[in-house]
């Protein structure tokens, strides 16, 4: 039954039984709609999607949600969405930190989605039984994200091939990973196909529309700055699984958008030259490189800036410039982001304000992110506040950052 009506989609003259067991007439196509995606491949869906499966890090359910379509969801291939964390570190005096109910937004957002089920858990291959007993009006991946990081295209090409079989329509988003040059300028892309899908054009406009004016801002903030005066920033992962390989951390190359967004949208300098992401860097290495501004990232775990100033394994980085001026700043915590996600323009803000705090000087993080959420989602202040919280930014509201 699944691969009769799915066919329908995919197939024009597909009819369908009527209740005596005869044929009914085919189709019309104002039963369905064309929509392009980043293959450059017409795929025809129904007009009034009512089953979806999505594949990626919840980018798609974000978008979801500000659309008032996330109901529409009935499986899912990522466990991002599902999961709520928890992290501690002690400082060298023996006290105890504790960070909880650390999420992605979309899960605070839509509670439900940590009970849909998994086509895959991205540490394995599909399951093409499960996703066909979900029976969706169409699945939407996103290459880049969880199950489809960079490197996976050979197993991409046999995934598009069997759902292709199923006889499901499949629409294929590209995250910045899968792109020629890692940015976020095809992000309004991804959203505006989302839109398509549903017919909200105007809505996935809007929010596309957003997005840019929000990069915009730092991007003409910081334009100007003379090569010279150009601080060295740095994304450093306080990774424990670094640390137990016997580094001190983690490095992000030039050839990586964690490099675009320092480089080309705040217009500062990446501290690291060299290229690749996840590298891990020894305590000589980052002495050595010494950045004016360390930003923390998520990287195995949530790293608040009071870790690496007070953390034992950490007093062999004291030296460190950004150490001793206290230029250290945590990113929001963003689990599972390989391909980033609507919030990031809140990396984008920290990083250029953690570069020139003179220039952002009437920009308070802690009040701008409560409107980005208020435009980006369309919540109330309270629900804002949350969310702030769900993705622990509000040590910048302690230090009214």
């Amino acid at each position: 039954m699944v691969l009769g009506v799915t066919g329908c989609v995919i197939f024009a003259g597909c009819t369908t039984p009527s209740s005596d067991g005869s044929s009914s007439q085919p189709f019309r196509d104002s039963d369905y709609r064309i929509v392009e995606d980043m293959r450059g491949i017409d795929v025809k869906i129904p007009a009034h999607v009512e089953r979806v499966v999505t594949i990626n890090d919840g980018f798609i359910e974000g978008i979801l949600y500000r659309l008032r379509e996330v109901d529409t969801v009935v499986g899912m291939g990522g466990e991002c969405c599902q999961k709520v964390f928890d992290y501690s570190f002690e400082d060298i005096s023996g006290e105890s930190y504790t960070y909880i109910q650390g999420m992605n937004p979309v899960l605070y957002l839509n509670p439900h989605l940590k009970d849909l089920p998994l086509v895959t858990t991205g540490a394995t291959g599909i399951n093409y039984e499960t996703l066909a007993k979900l029976d969706p009006d169409v699945v939407i991946i996103r290459l880049g994200a969880y199950a489809f990081r960079a490197g996976s295209e050979e197993t991409v090409d046999k995934t598009i091939q069997t759902i292709d079989s199923l006889g499901i329509p499949l629409i294929i988003l590209k995250g910045p990973p899968f792109q020629d040059r890692q940015d976020v300028s095809n992000i309004a892309q991804e959203i505006r196909i989302i839109g398509q899908v549903y017919g909200k054009e105007k809505e996935a406009e809007d929010l596309a529309a957003y997005l840019d004016s929000s990069l915009t801002m730092i991007r003409e903030r910081t334009k100007d700055v003379p090569e010279e005066q150009k601080p060295r920033v740095m994304q450093f992962g306080l990774s424990p699984n670094a640390r137990s390989g016997g580094g001190a951390g983690m490095a992000w190359g030039l050839d990586t958008i964690e490099s675009y967004f320092i480089e080309d949208l705040a217009n500062a300098k990446n501290a690291y030259r060299g290229n690749g992401a996840f590298v891990i860097i020894s305590t000589e290495q980052m002495l050595a490189l010494n950045p004016d501004v360390i930003v923390l990232p998520t990287a195995q775990g949530y790293h608040p800036a009071r870790e690496i100033y007070t953390a034992p394994y950490y007093q062999n980085l004291q030296e460190l410039d950004a150490v001793k001026n206290r230029r250290v700043y945590a990113l929001p915590w963003t689990p599972y982001n390989w391909a980033k996600r609507l919030e990031y323009p809140i990396e984008a803000l920290i990083i250029a304000k953690a570069a020139y705090p003179e220039r952002f000087s009437d920009v308070k993080v802690h009040e701008w992110v409560l409107d980005f959420y208020q435009k980006v989602y369309g919540v109330d202040l309270a629900t804002a506040k949350e969310l702030r919280s769900a993705q622990w930014l509000d040590w910048t509201v302690e230090e009214d950052f």
